[in-house]
């Protein structure tokens, strides 16, 4: 399954835990189940809303192996291995890219931060190395640091850099960056309160949250725009964004996997340093996924 070209629905995978905290697999399979049954376009593991940075190497490869066999082929897989360190990033690209991976998500260097050659030379040296497609993961307010126009126009011509997630929330620079779109290089939102807004500048789809508790949805709300029924798209993702709000009352992913279990989906806790949701944003949420029908 080739990842290049891929438009729609990817969600961004939550990683169940067992009750002591081990990855739930069986739970996991459920939920590739769940994606595959209801439209989603491609699998994001090992991401942010995946918990990647509070597991282990061993546990990353294992969620791969799993999820890349549960899928088989069916829709691309993308494995997140972004790490602040390159040579980290490098090992663990090469090692899901071994397992099966069809893509692979690269975030810029978080807490040493860098400069523009070496962010530059950060996404490159995986790139080169590797001989699956790579998308770059702009979010500046979880890094401190993003990926400047112009090392975007740069990597957007390398041939094994299919795209960039941009999650900064800035229009004015996803505009700029959007000039860089052609068939060889896509532009994701990695936020599911401005996909329209992505989508209007050339977007191919989303890589999404919102996804993890209604696929169907999110996969619609992309296709029927993509698909020229703007308006239809329009009205999805207006009466989708109390949800989408409730599920960043707290920083991700806590309130999707809140909500989650909110709907019986049962996809246990978090990986310290996330913690259970306060009791305010969580009557918050639970506000809104009743008012949604979804509780």
């Amino acid at each position: 399954m080739t990842a290049k070209n891929l438009k729609g629905s990817i969600v961004a995978l939550i990683t169940p835990f067992h009750e002591d905290g081990s990855v739930n697999f069986e739970k996991l399979a459920q939920l590739v189940d769940f994606h595959l049954e209801n439209g989603t376009d491609g699998l994001l593991i090992l991401g942010t809303t995946g918990e990647s940075s509070a597991m282990s190497h061993e546990e990353d490869d294992a969620v791969c192996e799993f999820v890349v066999k549960r899928v088989a082929g069916r829709v691309p897989v993308i494995a997140g291995s972004g790490s602040n360190c390159t040579q980290t990033m490098l090992e663990k690209s090469l090692s899901f890219e071994k397992l099966g991976a069809d893509a692979l998500l690269l975030i810029t260097p978080y807490y040493n931060k860098t400069n523009e050659e070496g962010m530059y030379n950060h996404f490159k040296t995986v790139a080169d190395a590797v001989h699956i497609p790579c998308i770059l993961y702009n979010v500046p307010g979880r890094t401190g640091c993003g990926i400047s126009e112009d090392v975007v126009r740069r990597l957007s011509t390398h041939p094994n850099i299919m795209g960039i997630k941009e999650a900064s929330g800035n229009l004015s620079y996803t505009a700029k960056i959007a000039r860089y779109v052609n068939e060889d290089f896509a532009l994701y939102s990695g936020n599911d309160d401005m996909v329209l807004p992505i989508l209007s500048l050339g977007g191919s789809g989303v890589i999404s949250v919102l996804a993890n508790i209604l696929p169907r949805q999110t996969h619609d709300m992309v296709m029927d725009y993509l698909n020229g029924d703007r308006d239809k798209a329009l009205q999805a993702q207006l009466g989708l964004l109390d949800v989408i709000n409730g599920l960043f009352l707290e920083v991700n992913p806590i309130p999707v996997k809140e909500a989650m279990n909110q709907m019986g989906m049962e996809v246990g806790g978090y990986r310290q340093p996330l913690g259970p949701m306060g009791e305010a944003a969580k009557a918050k949420l639970a506000a809104a996924l009743k008012a949604a029908g979804l509780v």
